[in-house]
């Protein structure tokens, strides 16, 4: 019985090792193209492979940049988070955050999308002038709104007094209800022209035959919009709403510039709270924690969105 297993696992291990050679082969042809791709590859081992599993090491550790000992503390970490007030009270502004700004975002950039995918005279330079924030520096961005909220001689408290719609200068982002809406605005205005782009693609996909036969069968504006141009822009709304979560769920530069975290912590987003953990606390085995938890909300939620896409599209 043994003699017979023994002479099975033979060619096993043979063709094993002739697929090997013949890889190793292959990849001897075709050096010059590793050659080209290792600068790439090193740096992607170094800064982001190497840096993940590092940065993995240090969440189970109390590691303080100016202190020698740094002692090996488990899962510690991991449960200092539960009893963390302010990180929870950071997943909460986060959430609020995305659940703002997603939705607004992606809804005015399929109305913008709507409007400007027709030849109407000037349409180019409309589109322009809505793309024109998304390719404006964030920090710029950010600098600009903060001046424009400013409570003193701030742009829109001047002309919301000139309109008689407030009666005194409002302080946007030092005033615990309107500092994280301020901010929301600001998001919106930064990527809905990123939107609207991508939905104009998309548009512009659909045939227009579709459309045609819709009329001449009666279908009014709003059933063609919802029998024919929602269903065929799936994809592109499930593109749309993966990047737009992506980028309000890492929100870290506008929340930086704009309101450092406050009032009272009502704009302290994860992302800005790992930070402060990590480069003005020096705790890194804590904030290693945080950013490896941060992590699996994100994947929990992206796969959460990938199969109800899948599940309400087929796709």
């Amino acid at each position: 019985m043994a003699v017979h297993s023994e002479v099975l696992v033979r060619p096993v291990v043979r063709s094993r090792q002739s697929a090997l050679r013949r890889t190793l082969r292959e990849m001897r042809k075709q050096w010059t193209a590793y050659l080209f791709l290792a600068p790439g590859l090193i740096l992607f081992l170094v800064f982001v492979i190497f840096s993940a599993g590092y940065a993995f090491y240090l969440s189970f550790h109390q590691w303080n940049i100016l202190e020698p000992a740094k002692p090996y503390v488990g899962l510690d970490n991991y449960r200092r988070l539960l009893d963390d007030e302010r990180f929870r009270q950071a997943v909460v502004n986060t959430f609020y955050y995305t659940a703002a700004t997603v939705p607004l975002s992606v809804g005015l950039g399929l109305l913008l999308a709507l409007l400007l995918n027709h030849q109407i005279r000037g349409v180019g330079l409309f589109r322009t002038l809505f793309y024109i924030p998304v390719i404006t520096p964030l920090v710029i961005a950010a600098i600009i709104f903060k001046w424009v909220y400013q409570g003193d001689y701030g742009l829109l408290n001047y002309y919301l007094m000139r309109l008689h719609i407030i009666d005194e200068p409002l302080l946007w982002l030092s005033d615990k209800q309107l500092a994280m809406p301020a901010v929301i605005i600001m998001w919106v205005w930064k990527t809905v022209g990123f939107v609207m782009v991508v939905y104009l693609a998309g548009l512009q996909a659909i045939p227009q035959d579709y459309y045609d036969a819709a009329k001449v069968d009666g279908a009014g504006v709003l059933r063609r919009f919802r029998d024919i141009t929602i269903p065929l822009l799936s994809t592109t709304t499930f593109f749309v709403v993966i990047i737009q979560f992506l980028g309000s769920f890492q929100a870290f530069t506008q929340i930086f510039v704009m309101t450092s975290g406050g009032p009272v912590n009502r704009t302290t987003t994860i992302v800005y709270y790992i930070y402060t953990h990590a480069f003005k606390r020096f705790d890194m085995g804590y904030a290693s924690a945080m950013a490896f938890a941060y992590f699996a909300m994100l994947f929990c939620f992206a796969l959460i969105q990938l199969r109800f896409f899948r599940k309400e599209h087929d796709f």
